[in-house]
């Protein structure tokens, strides 16, 4: 299949070790031509995450990879610290893995719905990169309606859908409610406005920080008060809660700011990574939680479980009939060549193609009849099977 993948995930590598591997969009952009540039690849695809980093490699025939060192080569890291914490997959088992990724099913919080729109941003990311290729992009898409499937057609009901809704959950057992709580979103993409609409729901009076305000153009939640982003300072002393969840390569919120604050929020829980909140701000007094402290906080249903797993089975099986078919195209060829050939040593074809030529009618037949019949099978062709067949067809013309 010559496909590989290689991830640093947060089910094997601490945070402090995924933080050097956590591209941005820019950063992602950047990698995937110096990627595909490498010796044997054919395409890329650069999956980045606040919980993973994965990289899918569909490389040239007759081809080994090591993943991990094209990844490291290109984003300029030591292959050799990543080796314990990184897990490598290739053929079915890099099939299987992405499908379930997409699908929430390797997620920190099961289910997580953003995840399947990650997956479709990194696929456009390498199409707009020209690091696509048949074979991915087919998988990618693939993946993406195995995510969809399972959104619609399970119910993952009480299982909070994203670290947003995590950590505020996680929040209302640490207060016991969070009526009237005050609480500051640093932050205002989508995991931030996540955060301050599920904090509002809950009866929060949240504050939303903002580096720039355009009227009509900037979104606050409804329900929300904005504040600017360079006075966050102010309006967090004496809040109950901050949530952090930028972008941003610096602390927005360091130790030393929250130690010169006159009554520090009791709560900061960071959605970030690189991570936004400062650890040692905890010597401070708040209690601080990064993504890895959320846990997952759901219940699962076994039978939602087991329903997802059977799409996952059912779209990776779409896919490796249509790989399988692929596959056998140059087969395929070789085959309508060969019919051909039986074709022209037939008495009866010869004695017409006295009166007319008949080649080009033959080989429109043929390749007609040949796509009819195998399209009807592509769920039983695969190259070696066409292979015998071939093998048969030849030693029937004497070849």
């Amino acid at each position: 299949m010559n496909l590989w993948m290689v991830g640093v995930d947060f089910a094997h590598a601490p945070l402090a070790l995924r933080e050097p591997v956590c591209f941005t969009r820019g950063q992602v952009q950047a990698l995937l031509p110096r990627i595909a540039a490498a010796r044997g690849v054919a395409a890329c695809v650069l999956l980045a995450t606040c919980n993973r980093t994965e990289l899918y490699i569909h490389g040239a025939e007759h081809t080994e990879m090591d993943v991990l060192a094209v990844l490291a080569q290109a984003a300029d890291f030591d292959a050799d610290i990543y080796r314990a914490v990184s897990v490598g997959r290739s053929g079915n088992a890099a099939v299987h893995h992405l499908m379930s990724v997409a699908a929430g099913m390797e997620s920190q919080i099961f289910g997580d719905d953003q995840i399947v729109s990650q997956v479709r941003e990194a696929a456009a990311l390498a199409r707009e990169a020209g690091t696509m290729d048949a074979v991915l992009d087919t998988l990618f898409r693939r993946a993406v309606t195995a995510g969809k499937r399972v959104r619609t057609e399970t119910r993952l009901t009480g299982v909070p859908a994203s670290a947003a809704a995590a950590g505020v959950r996680r929040a209302e057992t640490f207060f016991g409610t969070l009526r009237e709580k005050k609480a500051i979103v640093i932050g205002n993409g989508e995991m931030g406005r996540l955060a301050a609409a599920a904090l509002h729901a809950r009866g929060a009076a949240v504050t939303v920080t903002l580096r720039t305000y355009r009227h009509g153009e900037t979104v606050v939640p409804s329900g929300c008060a904005a504040w600017p982003y360079d006075r966050r300072y102010e309006v967090m002393d004496g809040a109950d809660l901050v949530v952090s969840a930028t972008a941003s390569p610096h602390f927005t919120v360091t130790a030393s700011a929250v130690a010169a604050m006159h009554r520090p929020p009791a709560l900061l829980v960071d959605l970030a990574l690189p991570r936004d909140i400062e650890q040692t701000a905890a010597l401070c007094g708040p209690t601080v939680w990064n993504l890895d402290d959320l846990g997952d906080l759901g219940e699962h249903n076994t039978a939602e479980r087991a329903a997802a797993a059977q799409i996952i089975k059912e779209e990776q099986a779409e896919w490796n009939e249509w790989h399988a078919y692929r596959q056998s195209l140059p087969v395929i060829a070789q085959i309508k060549d060969a019919a051909l050939d039986r074709l022209r040593y037939d008495h009866a074809y010869n004695s017409l193609h006295e009166d007319a030529d008949l080649d080009g009618l033959a080989a429109l037949a043929v390749h007609k009849t040949v796509d009819l019949l195998l399209g009807g099978m592509k769920d039983i062709v695969i190259p070696e099977r066409l292979e015998a067949c071939l093998a048969h067809m030849k030693r029937g013309s004497g070849k």
